[in-house]
């Protein structure tokens, strides 16, 4: 696929790109490189920038600005972007998407106003506004474990028929919903709906999906390749030892735990393999968030070589 089609044709495998730093907490440009172009060689269809993986609440303007930079320039047009412009309030993500608008991204990932609570009126405002002041595609993001608050399907189908979303990545947890969200767009063949869970993606596209934004993928991105592509060919079968492989190796993301909250040791437990596999160079994480200690690092190299990324030593 090719950036012309979108966003009518995005699909398949686009993963949320984790954001190596530097250890003084700076984007570190030589590992986010190395990182895309693993993912490119994974045959991923697409990149998610500044997403939750991308750790990108905790980042200011230029440190997003110097990601949206080093992204564009090494993708070079060679598979969409879409960039995450996430933050409280309405002004603040429309500053972010003409940020992004200005890079060069194909589009924008929203989620619903954080903090502030709000109505689903105010957040279909909300999606209005920035769709209205930035005019490219936008992806709904679903995160209420984030966000405090669910983009219900009565609000998503509003957002479809106004033309302000042209999908969803679904990361509720709530896969009835998303199934029946599956079935009520099956008459609208453009809107794209995309998976968050990276464990149940045979489950998702058998329904419905059109494909997944997979924080593992960062560590493994061939793999959700063969998945996606054995659902292509309905090879549930195939698809089925893929995705039970892939649930064997997210228990990277389970190291940290109790130390670290569960969000801290999803992402740094990625950090600590892409670290381990010699994608970045350091396996920091923004404050307050604490990375995995050397006792937790061992314990991630273990499952790395169990599943065969990683020679035993």
């Amino acid at each position: 696929m090719t950036t012309a089609d979108f966003p009518a044709n995005l699909h398949g495998i686009i993963p949320p790109v984790v954001t190596p730093l530097t250890p003084d907490f700076q984007v570190d440009e030589a590992s986010l490189r190395r990182v895309i172009k693993h993912l490119l060689d994974g045959g991923v269809h697409g990149l998610f920038l500044l997403g939750s993986t991308s750790e990108v609440v905790f980042m200011d303007a230029p440190q997003r600005r110097e990601v949206l930079r080093i992204a564009v320039d090494e993708v070079a047009g060679r598979v969409p972007l879409l960039a995450g412009v996430i933050d409280p309030t309405t002004d603040r993500v429309i500053a972010h998407a003409r940020d992004a608008r200005e890079a060069g991204v194909d589009g924008l990932v929203v989620t619903a106003p954080f903090y502030a609570r709000t109505s689903q009126a105010e957040i279909v405002e909300h999606f209005r506004a920035v769709h209205e002041a930035v005019g490219l595609p936008i992806m709904a993001y679903d995160i209420p474990v984030c966000v405090g608050i669910k983009l219900e399907r009565p609000t998503l189908r509003r957002m479809r028929e106004e033309g302000l979303i042209v999908g969803l990545k679904d990361s509720s947890g709530d896969d009835t919903n998303f199934r029946l969200l599956a079935r009520e767009c099956a008459d609208d063949p453009e809107f794209r709906l995309f998976t968050g869970s990276e464990l149940m993606v045979d489950t998702a596209l058998m329904v419905g999906a059109h494909g997944c934004v997979p924080g593992l993928g960062n560590v493994d991105p061939a793999a959700y390749v063969a998945l996606y592509d054995a659902a292509q060919r309905e090879d549930w079968r195939a698809a089925r030892q893929v995705q039970e492989r892939l649930i064997r190796l997210f228990a990277v993301a389970l190291q940290g735990t109790p130390r670290t909250s569960a969000g801290a040791s999803g992402v740094g437990g990625f950090k600590a393999a892409m670290r381990l596999l010699n994608l970045i160079t350091h396996h920091h994480m923004n404050r307050p968030n604490l990375p995995l200690n050397d006792q937790e690092m061992e314990r991630v190299r273990a499952i790395l070589e169990a599943e065969e990324l990683l020679v035993h030593a």
